[in-house]
């Protein structure tokens, strides 16, 4: 439908410049001859034809009406070329915005099923900067630039075809410019391409540094750091800017280009065209047309450059979002997955070892040899980088072993389903996250369909009704960015009430109670006792309080269990975990 629209505007702009001849016919008295001549579809006789045509309607009409009904014929060819051109751009629009929020939500969704380490590679500041600055530039370079490749090409075949048309000789001497003009604009295009993907890349490095220094504000002021952290912020703009400041400058290099090249080839049809009318060889009139369908045929073209190179530009950041769109996602869902309903017997993990890297090095987990009976409290003690967060998320498929499997109830997880599998567990961790919306749309976050009562109940448990309850809204209340406009302690309860209302099977605590103070830490435990009650709790912590009562601790060191028993039992050994819990007394 786009095509036949543009190809319809080209057509009526194109029928108003051939009434050019007849006009300079009329005023210059060239269409005086009154021989009848056939019409035939060649420059000659068509303007013979033509100048025959006009002798009689002047004859007819008298020479004014003739020269009125020119001007509304040009009149009416414009106004059709102009609207056609209108219903393009109205059914090209959705197109164009389609493409984008298809764009849109393929990263949001690749994003939301990509694996963590995905992320522990990526920059947060990179990511927004692809999701937001990448995605507008490939909308203003390369969907903007759809059109004109849609358009450009038809109005440079109709205006070149008229062109041979009217004179295949003079027409000759504008291809002879055209290889000039593609060099040109070839070594433009691949030094903008170069440069484009170097600023993107600069402008995602500016991005994460913002996006860190709005993270850690507290700290940056805490140590007196807002002078030289703005002084390097000003220092990796500069030279963004730099950059791309090239990069503009070469856009817009290829336009005049291309202008004093079709500036050239003018000059030169202008001499050469013009000596054919002195010569007698062309009339003046259909010399005119010639100039004048010329002249519109160097617009499209400089459009087709600019569009070219909008898109070499736009390039860079198509290449930045495919990055995203085209990332392994590593943890991978088997075709034959089978959902998994329920946890009956045991969480085993046979000989796990688990790298962040392909190369094997750098090893988290060494050969892990671990049963988690259904219904126990395990607890994972162990100094910060033994691997204990590491080995609870590979419950839920965070990420998969390097070698070794994990097993619920004698199956591989990684012959479950994803979906069914993470059902099955709830976590709170240490870092916990909350979301910019209400504190009750936070709490039913892993069941949307709970009631509000479910959701009260959930937060008595936790010991979180009560200051809820104080808020502006209460449950309504907006927690802001990141749980911002409540404590480190309340955030933590929400969390908490979270995972409670949840109600799955399997529980892992990350450092659950870490932000609370001694008497929320003694609520929370007495309803997280409760809770674990006929559950499966994987507990890590440092604190005497939350592990003395597991049913068994193992200690890890360096990615290994080095101990494994009850408090009583590894206390009397006088071990690993002695010397752990001797350091908090």
């Amino acid at each position: 439908m786009c095509f036949l629209f543009d190809l319809l505007s080209v057509l009526f702009n194109l029928s108003s410049f051939v009434f050019i001849v007849p006009f300079v016919e009329l005023l210059f008295g060239g269409a005086s001859s009154a021989t009848p001549h056939p019409f035939a579809f060649n420059q000659h006789d068509l303007s013979a034809w033509l100048s025959w045509q006009l002798h009689q309607w002047s004859n007819s009409h008298g020479l004014f009406f003739c020269l009125v009904a020119i001007a509304l014929a040009f009149l009416l060819c414009s106004f059709f070329s102009n609207l056609f051109r209108f219903l393009s751009t109205w059914f090209v629009s959705p197109v164009r915005n389609g493409v984008v929020e298809r764009l849109r939500n393929d990263i949001f969704h690749k994003i939301t099923i990509l694996p963590v380490a995905f992320f522990k590679r990526k920059r947060t500041g990179d990511i927004l900067s692809r999701m937001s600055n990448d995605i507008a530039d490939v909308e203003w370079s390369i969907v903007s630039s759809i059109q004109s490749f849609l358009k450009s090409p038809i109005n440079i075949i109709v205006f070149a075809a008229t062109l041979l048309f009217i004179s295949p000789a003079l027409f000759l001497y504008f291809l002879l410019a055209a290889p000039l003009l593609f060099f040109l604009v070839g070594v433009v295009g691949k030094s903008l391409k170069r440069n484009s993907l170097k600023g993107q890349n600069k402008l995602g490095s500016l991005f994460s540094f913002l996006e860190e220094n709005i993270s850690g504000v507290r700290v940056v002021k805490a140590f007196g750091g807002e002078q030289r952290q703005s002084l390097r912020f000003s220092e990796a703009l500069r030279d963004y800017t730099r950059r791309m400041n090239r990069v503009v400058r070469l856009k817009e290099l290829s336009s005049p280009l291309s202008e004093i090249i079709g500036t050239v080839a003018m000059a030169a049809i202008l001499i050469i065209g013009g000596s054919y009318v002195i010569g007698g060889r062309m009339h003046a009139s259909v010399f005119i047309l010639f100039v004048v369908v010329f002249a519109r045929l160097i617009p499209p073209v400089q459009a087709l450059v600019r569009a070219y190179n909008s898109m070499l530009k736009g390039n860079a950041s198509a290449r930045r979002i495919m990055e995203i769109l085209s990332a392994d996602e590593v943890v991978f869902e088997a075709p034959d997955a089978v959902p998994v309903g329920s946890f009956n017997c045991e969480i085993e993990y046979r000989d796990v070892s688990f790298s962040y890297n392909d190369t094997g090095s750098a090893v988290v987990l060494n050969h892990i040899d671990l049963v988690v009976p259904k219904g126990k409290v395990v607890a994972l003690v162990g100094h910060s980088g033994s691997g204990k967060t590491t080995l609870v998320d590979l419950i839920p498929r965070f990420y998969d072993p390097t070698s070794g499997s994990v097993l619920i109830d004698g199956v591989d997880l990684r012959c479950l389903n994803i979906d069914s599998l993470r059902s099955l567990v709830s976590i709170v961790t240490q870092d916990c996250v909350l979301f910019n919306d209400t504190v009750a749309n936070n709490i039913a976050f892993g069941n949307a369909a709970a009631s509000v009562d479910s959701i009260r109940h959930a937060a008595r448990l936790a010991c979180a009704d009560e200051f809820i309850e104080k808020l502006p809204d209460g449950y309504d209340t907006i927690v802001g960015d990141r749980g911002q406009a409540l404590s480190g302690g309340q955030r933590q309860r929400i969390s908490i009430a979270r995972a409670l209302l949840k109600d799955a099977p399997i529980l892992i605590l990350d450092e659950a109670t870490a932000a609370l103070d001694n008497e929320s830490e003694r609520q929370v435990q007495t309803a997280l006792h409760a809770l674990m009650q006929n559950r499966t709790t994987i507990v890590i912590a440092h604190r005497l309080s939350t592990i003395r009562n597991a049913d068994i601790i193992h200690v890890l060191d360096h990615g290994c269990i080095v101990e494994s028993g009850n408090h009583d039992q590894l206390i009397a050994i006088g071990g690993a975990y002695s010397r752990l819990i001797s350091s908090q007394l």
